[in-house]
């Protein structure tokens, strides 16, 4: 039966093979599981179906057993009533039904059989969709965890990657130092030398003027005699 067919292969199916096939395994087992209960829907008609015509041909069965049993009891009481020639149409007419009833049989057997194989399948369907369930939960956790240890990485190599600046900045700085002082010293360097006998100039320029006056006035006392 195809139904059986497609419900083995639901079962077989593997969901590490459909993870996967996606980046997210948390948002592939939320598909998954929409799938399988879509699944399960699909397969509860089907165990439906298979259940209702195994009850068809069990009252099939029944209905033909009552039959066979009710053209039995005529004939006995054709033979009891002493008409032979009666008994023989009730007789040929059970043996009718219950050929008709072998066939029905066999039909209920396979009805039967395929009545158990689904409501088997029906209900291994159940439980994995409640494993999965569970499952799936702990699916979700995994995912958010590793999502947690990625941003934490990924604050970790940016923190590096600060150090690394600040690293920069100060090696600039000292650069920075480094060829200021050397400025300041070359131009040091490049001012003309102190000439101290300029610097004492002034000094003993008024020196000098003031013996002028004193001159000038020996030279007046030098007059007046």
């Amino acid at each position: 039966m195809g139904i059986l067919e497609r419900f083995n292969d639901i079962i077989k199916s593997n969901i590490n093979a459909l993870l996967d096939k996606f980046e997210d395994p948390s948002k592939m087992i939320d598909q998954y599981m929409r799938e399988m209960i879509e699944d399960l829907a699909e397969v509860k008609k089907g165990t439906a179906s298979v259940m209702a015509e195994e009850t068809r041909t069990k009252r099939l069965v029944d209905e033909n057993a009552a039959e066979v049993a009710k053209y039995a009891n005529y004939a006995k009481r054709a033979l009891m009533s002493g008409s032979e020639e009666d008994a023989r149409v009730f007789i040929a007419k059970k043996q009718e039904l219950e050929d008709a009833g072998a066939g029905l049989m066999t039909a209920y057997a396979a009805a039967h059989e395929n009545a158990i194989k689904m409501r088997q399948m029906h209900d291994k369907l159940v439980e994995n969709i409640e494993t999965l369930k569970a499952r799936r939960e702990m699916i979700k956790a995994k995912v958010s965890v590793a999502k947690t240890q990625k941003t934490i990485n990924e604050a970790a190599s940016t923190s590096g990657r600060t150090q690394g600046a600040m690293d920069a900045f100060n090696r600039m700085e000292d650069k920075a130092q480094k060829m200021l002082d050397e400025a300041t010293a070359m131009a040091e360097l490049n001012s003309e030398p102190i000439d101290k006998a300029k610097a004492l100039e002034e000094k003993y320029a008024s020196k000098s003027s003031f013996s002028v006056e004193e001159e000038l006035n020996r030279m007046k006392s030098e007059l007046e005699k």
